[in-house]
């Protein structure tokens, strides 16, 4: 009898209750890596948002972590923060890399 089917939104609930395990998740997050620097820099939202020459709610809604902005818009905010985008593809671990 196949095993009981889990759906991912309550895997990702009960491993984000581990406080180990949710400060790496929201490390990883661009939106808190975006308010982050932003705090570093001393910048409000809106002051920020003028940088890049858009609204503050558009900030505001990459920052809240719920929508995925496109890699554009991250690439603009983050220039305008004086930080870098940085997208790394690799194998998994253990997979072989060689060229096919």
């Amino acid at each position: 009898m196949p095993g009981k089917t889990i759906p991912f939104a309550e895997v990702k609930t009960d491993l984000l209750q581990d406080p180990a395990t949710r400060q790496i998740y929201d490390e990883l997050e661009p939106a808190y890596q975006v308010a982050r620097l932003r705090i570093m820099r001393g910048l409000t939202q809106q002051q920020l948002a003028e940088r890049v020459g858009t609204k503050q709610a558009s900030i505001a809604r990459l920052e809240s972590g719920k929508h995925l902005p496109s890699l554009t818009f991250l690439q603009k905010v983050v220039a305008a923060l004086g930080g870098q985008v940085r997208i790394e593809i690799m194998p998994h671990k253990g997979e072989d890399a060689r060229e096919p």
